[in-house]
């Protein structure tokens, strides 16, 4: 099982770079998430924001498998104990990559890897679709996009 996704965002690598690791990228894009990582190969993260369990929610969690800034993140995904209660059982990998095209940036995102009859599979390909789509329109116009939640 397979996820992937090609994005062409009007802005050079470091901007876009930076709406997927920094506070304001994420909390923009991620639907007020931020993550929380010393993104160091093999250490933890967090996507943490509002939720079901308040403001600290843990939506996402996982390791850092690669860190290349401006060229490649790539992370094991766990949902959030909220979620599933055998969350530490459900696991998905996301890589984002970055290439430059003329003065663009290309954005692909590839979430693969799912364990066997992982419940979030159905719903990752609607969210993807959102995040991109907040991620391309924070770094070509520093704005948010409101989904009505």
């Amino acid at each position: 099982m397979e996820l992937k996704y090609d994005f062409y965002i009007d802005a050079n690598k470091e901007q876009v770079w930076n709406a997927l690791v920094s506070p304001e990228g994420t909390r923009s894009a991620f639907f007020g998430s931020v993550i929380k990582s010393s993104f160091v190969v093999g250490e933890p993260y967090q996507y943490v924001g509002p939720g079901a369990e308040g403001d600290e929610t843990v939506h996402v969690y996982g390791t850092v498998l690669a860190y290349e800034p401006q060229q490649k993140l790539s992370l094991t995904e766990h949902p959030g104990p909220a979620y599933y209660s055998n969350h530490a059982e459900l696991e998905s990998r996301i890589t984002f990559t970055l290439d430059t095209v003329g003065k663009c940036t290309k954005l692909t995102l590839v979430n693969d890897n799912y364990t066997p009859d992982h419940p979030s599979f159905s719903k990752a390909g609607d969210s993807w679709w959102m995040i991109l789509s907040s991620i391309k329109t924070f770094v070509e116009t520093g704005k948010t996009m409101d989904f009505g939640w």
